[in-house]
């Protein structure tokens, strides 16, 4: 089970700055971002090689399930 930020969330986030940059901000004087958005992701194949089980309420708020 994995809980953090969204890659793709962080990618799109470093474009907009990179293209800030690019029209000529100075990148001191830009903000700092905090991720706001998060992904659960939870691999029942480990789950189950360790002998755990997972809740279904666990399971249906999961961003991603793996099998």
């Amino acid at each position: 089970m994995s809980y953090g930020v969204s890659l793709t969330e962080a990618y799109r986030l470093a474009g907009i700055y990179a293209g800030r940059i690019l029209n000529g901000a100075k990148p001191a004087e830009l903000p700092v971002l905090q991720p706001t958005k998060f992904e659960l992701v939870i691999n029942l194949r480990t789950a189950k090689a360790l002998g755990l089980t997972v809740p279904p309420s666990l399971l249906a708020r999961a961003d991603e399930v793996v099998e």
